[in-house]
């Protein structure tokens, strides 16, 4: 089972900025990836996502704020951050799938991935 590993996290006050990455150990081919968040008792909400053909997507509370991105060997996702905001707080996953296709409407839906990081926490003080 492949395990995505993210890395990045942390603790940062108000208008800050972070960069969370995403390493794809043992797959040397992704369709799509993503960023997700998650806070308790809350459902996961997609943050941004990447096609392999260059399709973007982003919630509408991180546009402008937030950048996806891949490195030019396409095995690290990162996600920049920034002018962070406290409702930003939450653990954020990475996500990625080799099926295709997936239409840019699903790109920010949880069931379109199939592998999943176990996710690094992001905190953002007043």
């Amino acid at each position: 089972q492949v395990q995505l590993v993210e890395s990045g996290g942390g603790s940062v006050q108000a208008g800050g900025s972070l960069r969370l990455s995403c390493k794809v150990p043992g797959m040397s081919y992704t369709y799509c990836m993503a960023w997700f968040r998650q806070v308790p008792g809350k459902e996961r909400e997609g943050v941004a996502a990447l096609r392999s053909d260059g399709i973007t997507r982003y919630t509408s509370s991180v546009k402008g704020r937030f950048t996806v991105s891949q490195d030019r060997a396409k095995v690290t996702l990162y996600l920049q951050m920034n002018n962070l905001k406290p409702e930003d707080t939450a653990m954020y996953y990475c996500a990625a799938t080799t099926r295709q296709p997936v239409s840019a409407n699903l790109l920010l839906r949880a069931e379109s991935y199939s592998y999943w990081g176990q996710g690094t926490k992001v905190t953002v003080s007043a």
